[in-house]
């Protein structure tokens, strides 16, 4: 039956987020990546992203703007992210798994839950850093949301 996490529903379509995950990594700037959905009154839910950019590349609306463009290009325009936040590392238990029930959290502002199996336990504080900074931006008008 597999987890329900590993599929998204969004306005009535059902999107793999290994799809998505490995559409933001086939991206130049991507290094690894993490993609979670966020509840939503309309579409179900909506396709949130948090991405680590490999050296060399650094965080711009202008590269969220590509980011998006390029899961639109790659799976079409109902997969495309809300938003994508950047981190430099994501919450992972120590055998590497990316834990996505950590990075939803802090998206829908609930409990982080046991965090005991974490690599590092700061990889959440700096998700939690990345979601607000972003709230900020868009509060001041310049975040980019699809």
């Amino acid at each position: 039956m597999g987890r329900v996490d590993e599929v998204l529903e969004v306005a009535g379509h059902r999107i793999g987020t290994i799809e998505l995950k490995d559409t933001l990594i086939s991206h130049p700037a991507v290094a690894e990546s993490a993609v979670i959905g966020k509840a939503d009154p309309v579409k179900i839910q909506v396709t949130v992203a948090f991405v680590v950019l490999r050296p060399g590349y650094y965080p711009s609306p202008q590269l969220r703007i590509e980011l998006i463009n390029h899961i639109r290009e790659t799976i079409g325009p109902i997969a495309a992210p809300q938003t994508i936040y950047y981190v430099s590392k994501l919450p992972k238990t120590r055998s590497g798994k990316i834990m996505r029930r950590m990075i939803g959290a802090v998206v829908e502002e609930k409990s982080i839950g046991d965090t005991t199996t974490l690599e590092d336990e700061t990889s959440v504080e700096e998700a939690k850093r990345a979601y607000e900074e972003l709230k900020i931006e868009m509060d001041r008008g310049i975040g980019i949301e699809a």
